[in-house]
C-alpha cells in the first residue's frame, strides 16, 4: 500500500505541478482560448493565486516525505488539494461543465485517498 500511495501521490504532484506551472506562465486571455473558461470570471489575480497553491501542494505532495522534514505535510497538502478540487467542481458545476466536474472530482478522490492512508493506517516510517 505504500508503494500505491507513493505512485497516486506522485501522479497529483505531477499533475498540479504542471497545471500550476500553466497557470502562472500564461495569461488568462490564452487559457480561456485553450478551454478554460473560467479563468475569466475569476480575473488573472485569481488564477495566480490558484496557480500558487497548485504548485505548493505538488511540493508538499512529495518534498517533506522524501526529505524526511516533517512528513506530516504531505496528507496536509493532499487535504489542501481536496478543497481546491471541490471548489473547483463548484466552479465547473455553476458553469455546467460535466467534463470539468468530473476531472475535479476524480483528482479530489485521489487527494483524499493519499490523505487517509497518510494520516491514517499507512504513516511515513511505519
Amino acid at each position: 500500500m505504500n508503494v500505491f500511495l507513493w505512485i497516486v501521490a506522485a501522479v497529483l504532484a505531477a499533475t498540479f505541478l504542471g497545471s500550476g506551472a500553466m497557470k502562472l506562465l500564461t495569461s488568462t486571455e490564452k487559457l480561456t482560448t485553450l478551454g478554460l473558461g473560467w479563468a475569466e470570471d475569476v480575473g488573472t489575480g485569481m488564477v495566480k493565486a490558484i496557480g500558487v497553491l497548485e504548485l505548493l501542494a505538488a511540493a508538499g505532495l512529495t518534498l517533506p516525505p522524501l526529505l524526511g522534514i516533517a512528513p506530516v505535510l504531505a496528507p496536509l497538502a493532499a487535504i489542501g488539494l481536496v478543497l481546491l478540487m471541490l471548489g473547483a467542481a463548484l466552479t465547473h458545476l455553476r458553469r455546467k461543465e460535466p467534463q470539468g466536474i468530473a476531472v475535479s472530482l476524480t483528482l479530489a478522490v485521489l487527494a483524499i485517498t493519499v490523505a487517509w492512508g497518510r494520516l491514517g493506517p499507512y504513516p511515513f516510517g511505519a
